[in-house]
């Protein structure tokens, strides 16, 4: 019987010590990259919480404070500092998506965090300025709604980093960190009220603390820890339809054929919907406060607090609705989701609209007529001007005609927006990444952001001016109108938003 030589096994032995360590060595860093993809699409969730919290922060006292600091702000200029945030952000998430597409994502989040946290220093300093303190405030949400379109990165970045499998889970995910941040920067604003209008002024750097001041304080303090995580913890990640890791940045998968392209109409049609869903959105973030003021005759104060409550419970709403959305597009889709949504949300507005004989409260409403206000002298007038009034201011003349609108019509209505928006808002994002599929999503991502951008400048313009001169019947009936057009849109190009490889017949719907 003849032995194999000594060295010959001792070889064999030491390929196949090799060839197992090497498959270890192996499973270790593919577990490695997956543990370390995910942490960095865990700091985009943390940043897209921040983006939340740095818009919902101050929405509920922005009104308050540009009274406080100028008397000439209305209801009209109202609309447009709403407007200013969505504005920069418009501008600002095309640039960031393309900056994505072509150099390492930490660049441009780092940029944008910073302008971000700089612009709400800058929003604490308005009340400074001895005139025009009311275009200091603008100026101020035009810069954070600039720092505000790292949202297009943040989402490239996670639909980049997902298989086709997760990306429904993670965009949800991400959506429940907006919604959260959505809650906290309300409930936030709610808690920081009990400092007072009044509050207490730090000297050496000239700093009034007060309720209106120290949200946006609170907002660059995030800023600074979000910097941080970017720059200590995310890493470049990038993994194809299958989930297969992929190095470069703008990377386009092996698998596409020259012929396969992206359908157009389907991401024009993304676009448009997700612009109706954000402009609504707007609309209903923007008239909150001065609706409560004037249907309720809440204090501004009262408006701050109790909205910041309804808010806060929408949020939580919204979180549970997330929930529930994984699980129901994963047993009969995303577009009947978007539907559904849409239908939601038409209901929340039709029962917002005003009925029945009860009318608001007008502000004086004991000065009937011309007559007896002329005999009232100044002097009392001017007694009574520490008191702040509370109804439907005069001037708005709908006030003296327009049923009001109720509070029970009123929180049915947020239950079933919130129910209808974070459904909406996370399908559109969803189906958008998979209908441009695995090319770079840097500068489509932007496009969407700027298209619900420029809806969120818009909204709170029209709804401002409609609001002021015809009142909520109008706008809300506008409203309704625009959902039916809307569900009818997306009813007649239903079978083209598909994702891209179940289009080509590389996966099954």
């Amino acid at each position: 019987m003849k032995h194999k030589p000594a060295g010959l096994c001792f070889t064999k032995f030491t390929k196949l010590t090799w060839l197992f360590t090497h498959i270890i060595s192996r499973s270790e860093s593919l577990d490695g990259d997956y543990r370390s993809r995910w942490r960095s699409i865990r700091v985009m969730y943390f940043t897209m919480f921040l983006s939340s919290v740095g818009f919902t922060i101050v929405i509920t006292s922005l009104w308050p404070y540009l009274q406080k600091i100028d008397d000439s702000a209305n209801a009209s200029f109202l609309g447009w500092v709403v407007a200013a945030y969505s504005l920069g952000q418009m501008v600002a998430s095309p640039i960031f998506g393309l900056w994505s597409n072509c150099r390492p994502r930490r660049e441009p989040l780092v940029c944008s965090i910073f302008i971000n946290l700089s612009a709400n220093i800058y929003y604490a300093y308005t009340y400074l300025p001895k005139s025009n303190n009311k275009f200091h405030i603008l100026m101020a949400r035009a810069f954070v709604g600039f720092g505000a379109g790292n949202v297009a990165v943040v989402r490239s970045y996670v639909a980049g980093a997902t298989s086709l499998k997760e990306r429904t889970s993670a965009m949800a995910n991400m959506s429940a960190c907006q919604a959260l941040g959505f809650i906290l920067g309300p409930a936030l604003q709610a808690f920081l009220s009990f400092i007072g209008e009044q509050g207490f002024t730090v000297e050496f750097i000239k700093l009034q603390f007060n309720m209106y001041t120290a949200p946006a304080l609170l907002a660059a303090a995030f800023g600074i820890i979000n910097i941080l995580l970017v720059i200590l913890v995310l890493r470049e990640h990038r993994v194809d339809d299958h989930g297969r890791h992929i190095q470069s940045i703008n990377y386009t998968s092996e698998d596409i054929n020259e012929e396969e392209t992206i359908d157009q109409v389907a991401v024009l049609t993304s676009n448009v919907l997700f612009f109706v869903v954000m402009f609504i959105f707007a609309i209903f973030e923007t008239i909150a406060t001065p609706l409560s003021m004037d249907m309720f005759a809440w204090t501004r104060k009262e408006a701050v607090f109790y909205n910041g409550i309804i808010i806060c419970g929408i949020g939580f709403e919204s979180i549970i609705v997330f929930l529930i959305v994984k699980v129901a597009s994963q047993r009969v889709g995303d577009r009947p989701v978007l539907l559904a949504g849409l239908a939601i949300i038409f209901c929340g507005f039709f029962i917002l609209l005003p009925w029945g004989n009860h009318y608001p409260k007008i502000q004086w409403a004991d000065i009937r007529n011309n007559s007896l206000r002329s005999q009232i002298s100044e002097a009392m007038i001017a007694s009574n001007s520490s008191v702040e009034p509370t109804g439907c201011p005069y001037e708005q003349t709908w006030c003296q005609y327009t049923p009001a609108i109720h509070l029970g019509q009123y929180i049915t209505s947020d239950i079933l927006i919130g129910v209808g928006y974070p459904a909406c808002n996370v399908m559109s994002y969803t189906l958008y990444s998979k209908i441009i599929g695995p090319k770079p999503q840097g500068v489509y991502m932007g496009w969407l952001t700027a298209s619900g951008s420029g809806a969120r400048t818009l909204g709170p313009v029209f709804v401002s001016q409609v609001y002021t001169i015809l009142g909520p019947r109008w706008a809300f009936s506008i409203i309704c109108g625009m959902l039916v057009m809307a569900i009818i849109f997306l009813s007649s190009t239903y079978r083209r938003l598909i994702a891209f490889s179940v289009r080509y017949g590389r996966a099954v719907e």
